[in-house]
Formats: structure tokens, sequence, C-alpha cells
């Protein structure tokens, strides 16, 4: 049942990845439909975020998209908003090798902040207008995606092109799992017949 904003839920997603793949611009893609060159982008310091409303089956998810600093000064910034997060795009630019090899790192940084086994995780192999400078082919990052049981998806922030299928994609993974956006009844009055005595799970109570 919505709530009384008329939201079914609000999720909370992240854009994590090195410096300069073209997070800002992704998320300005998607949200505001526009693109400024790359050389018009501040670098991110600490964490930005937009508010994005979408519809999915009829029903309206509140979308809030935090957009995280690359660069290593800003890190101890941006961990703490890993808490909560629903779902999380890791993004690389397929004509630079360096921001594809260091995805393990940011995984690495992933599995230290966000304690949710069911959070969901996208690659996103940014500026695919540059085919003559790609360095990361298709196949490669597929296979790679497949390892880290991942979504994958390639895009371009500049011509449009699978950036809003992937925002989409994530969200569609997102509400399929409800466990990461349903809230739990309370305890105290109601008792969940559907629903195992011993599930054999701990919760902490932290979505993230």
């Amino acid at each position: 049942m919505a709530g009384i904003d008329g939201y079914e839920a609000t999720l909370k997603i992240l854009l994590i990845g090195n410096s300069n793949v073209g997070k800002s611009s992704l998320l300005l893609r998607f949200t505001d439909d526009s693109f400024l060159p790359q050389d018009d982008i501040a670098a991110t310091i600490g964490v930005d975020f937009k508010v994005q409303d979408m519809l999915f089956e009829g029903k309206k998810y509140k979308l809030t998209i935090w957009d995280t600093a690359g660069h290593e000064r800003f890190r101890t910034l941006t961990s703490s908003y890993y808490r909560g997060a629903q779902g999380v795009i890791l993004v690389y630019d397929v004509s630079n090798r360096e921001t594809f090899d260091q995805l393990e790192n940011w995984f690495d940084e992933l599995r230290t902040y966000c304690r949710n086994k069911d959070v969901v995780k996208m690659i996103v192999g940014n500026k695919v207008d540059k085919e003559e400078q790609r360095v990361i082919s298709r196949r490669e990052a597929e296979a790679y995606a497949r390892k880290s049981h991942t979504l994958f998806l390639e895009c371009s922030a500049k011509t449009r092109y699978g950036v809003k299928e992937a925002f989409e994609e994530l969200v569609k993974k997102i509400i399929e799992t409800p466990s990461l956006w349903q809230k739990r009844p309370s305890p105290s009055n109601n008792i969940d017949l559907t629903r195992p005595k011993d599930d054999g799970k701990q919760d902490d109570g932290c979505n993230c």
C-alpha cells in the first residue's frame, strides 16, 4: 500500500567508481536529460544527490540517487552513504583500462561498508560513444559481471544510449527483492503466519 505521499517506497541508489568515468553525467542525463562536457563538470567533492520519480507497474517510487566522489582523498566522507542503499551502480569508462581494473577495489569497498547481501549491484560501462578509443570489450565486461554476480549494461551519458534502461533495470530488480524495501510488520502485536518460525537468518535491523 502506498504511503500518504503517494509513493510505494523510497529507494536509495549509489553511483560509485573512479573519477572522470561519468557518474555525474549519468545522473544528470537520467534526472534532467541534459549533458555537460567533462570539462564543464566539477569533480564531485564528497557526495551529491538528486531525486527522481519512477513509475513501475502503475506504482510510483521515489529514487534518491547519490553520486559519490571517486577521488581517494574524499573516500572517508562517503563510506557512511552505503548505509541503507538498495542498489549500487559501479561505473567504468570503456576507453580507460584503469577504471575497469579498479572495479575490484570498488567491490571491496562495497563489501566493507554495505552488509546487506541482497543489495542489487550493476556494472555500467559508460562512454560507448568513444567506440574508436574503446579498450574494454563488451565481452570482457560481461564475463566480469557474470563472475561478480551483477547486472551489466553499457551506455553513453552523451548520447543517452542505455542510460534510462540501466536505471530502470536496476530499480526493477530492487522491486523484485521485497526484503530490500518493504517495511516489516511490528513484532509487538502482529503475528505473521506466513513466515516460518525460524528461518535461520540474522537481522541486525539495518538495510545495509
